[in-house]
């Protein structure tokens, strides 16, 4: 059976469990499946803080920025767990989390041709002003990734 490269952009919402749920439903059996979970984050930027008082208030902020970043790379993890949690092995799965330095749409193609995926599994947020910039994301992976299967989960 030929391997199946599965890329998972995850945006840390509640759609995210339905596109978990799918892999896990359609490629949980076959142990020749590789998942991989991708998000990224901005990169924040390093201040020194010296003695200005407004100095230390801006890199207090970035602090909770950091600890956010954090956050969510557990988050991530812990989306991992859950995909060896409904059958693949801990060999199957990775989780990449990287610092932004284009639209997300940019990444996701970005990583799509350098790991050559065989599948995007992307969600969907329903009846949402948001739709108009997911769909530019979804627009932007199609027509940049011809040959690479689509699948959106909603």
């Amino acid at each position: 059976m030929q391997n199946v490269k599965i890329l998972v952009p995850y945006n840390f919402t509640t759609y995210d469990q339905k596109s978990l749920k799918f892999v896990i439903d359609a490629f949980a059996h076959n142990k020749n499946a590789d998942v991989t979970l991708f998000s990224t984050y901005t990169p924040l930027p390093e201040i020194e803080a010296q003695d200005a008082p407004i100095m230390a208030k801006l890199k207090s902020s970035l602090n909770y920025l950091s600890q956010l970043n954090t956050e969510q790379e557990n988050v991530l993890q812990d989306a991992v767990k859950s995909l060896i949690q409904g059958g693949f092995s801990k060999q199957q799965v990775r989780a990449v989390f990287l610092p932004r330095k284009k639209d997300i749409a940019a990444e996701i193609i970005k990583l799509a041709k350098a790991d050559r995926f065989s599948l995007i599994v992307m969600n969907h947020k329903p009846k949402r002003a948001t739709h108009f910039f997911t769909g530019h994301v979804f627009s932007k992976v199609v027509t940049a990734l011809k040959d690479i299967t689509v699948c959106v989960v909603t």
